[in-house]
């Protein structure tokens, strides 16, 4: 098996800050936070992808103090500073291959790494990185499950193959539907056109996977993508920003209007965690290069780590259930 090659977070100032843990060998931690700066660059686009520094800005809009402070948006801190709170890590970044376009290589590097999490029996909250990194995110879980996989994202990811690549961030629902250890699928922020022919949305539904638009969303609320959701199941969810409206979510290279609402997003993790048990999460697509000075997206993607993190623990996942 690939030994991964970990970097400690940039600067040294990790997620909330957590205790920093890069040898993943000695991992004691209920939950783990990584960076996966790369996935699979296609060779028609520049190897170091405008998400590939996100890893490092959403580090830096965290702060100790989201962890304690009282949080409206779910009714509780995240942590109450006592020892049934669960253990937290930062585990750092994924170094990746021999350069940034070594696709094969940094899919065996990022695979390994969130096998050895696993095997320490840790959650994985993997910070992309592209839509290629939940290839090998998903690859990882090899063995266990099944897992139903939930995704948040504007397009299908259901590519066969693009410009000869096939684990590229236009296929990883596809490699997904490939993998016997993943038997179900709900996609949801389905929105606009680009993202899939005829074709692909027939082998979608072929397979099962069950699609729901954003207009779905907004006509029948976030029960219309969690009424799908097996109950009692082990989920994978995988949240490509762009399939959050522009208007909470403007740092993504693929801009399409009427996307889901930051707050179906929250809703969204929060009933996933009482349907079942989140297996692992990422976040991807964030473009950090397009985040205003405000730093808007990467706050999000913070929040949305730490709505995890919340419901995983009051739904007794995690820790001494509230």
């Amino acid at each position: 098996m690939t030994s991964p090659v970990i970097r400690p977070p940039h600067g040294g100032r990790s997620f909330a800050g957590v205790p920093v843990v890069t040898d993943l060998s000695a991992l004691q931690a209920d939950v783990a936070i990584l960076g996966i700066p790369f996935g699979t660059t296609y060779d028609t686009e520049s190897p170091v992808n405008e998400s590939a520094g996100s890893p490092t800005a959403i580090r830096a809009r965290s702060a100790p103090s989201h962890l304690y402070h009282h949080d409206f948006d779910t009714g509780a801190p995240v942590l109450t500073g006592t020892a049934a709170d669960p253990r937290i890590v930062d585990c750092g970044d994924v170094a990746g291959g021999p350069s940034p376009a070594d696709g094969e290589a940094n899919r065996a590097m990022a695979t390994a790494a969130v096998q050895a999490i696993l095997k320490a029996g840790a959650v994985p909250i993997i910070l992309g990185g592209d839509d290629s990194v939940p290839i090998p995110f998903f690859a990882a879980y090899e063995g266990q499950g099944p897992f139903t996989v939930v995704q948040v994202d504007a397009h299908l990811d259901w590519r066969d193959e693009v410009h000869g690549s096939r684990y590229g961030y236009s296929s990883p629902m596809r490699r997904a539907s490939e993998m016997p250890w993943i038997t179900g699928m709900v996609q949801v922020g389905l929105r606009g056109t680009g993202s899939a022919r005829a074709a692909e949305v027939a082998d979608a539904q072929a397979w099962g996977s069950r699609l729901v638009t954003a207009r779905a969303v907004r006509e029948g609320g976030i029960g219309a993508a969690l009424d799908h959701l097996p109950e009692g199941g082990n989920f994978l969810v995988t949240i490509d920003c762009d399939g959050i409206d522009p208007a909470d979510f403007p740092a993504v290279s693929a801009l399409a209007p009427g996307g889901l609402a930051y707050t179906d997003v929250l809703d969204l993790i929060e009933g996933i965690a009482r349907k079942g048990r989140i297996a692992g999460l990422d976040i991807v697509e964030f473009g950090c290069e397009h985040d205003p000075s405000s730093g808007l997206g990467a706050t999000v993607c913070s929040r949305m780590v730490l709505t995890a993190i919340g419901a995983m623990i009051r739904s007794g996942q995690l820790g001494a259930s509230r």
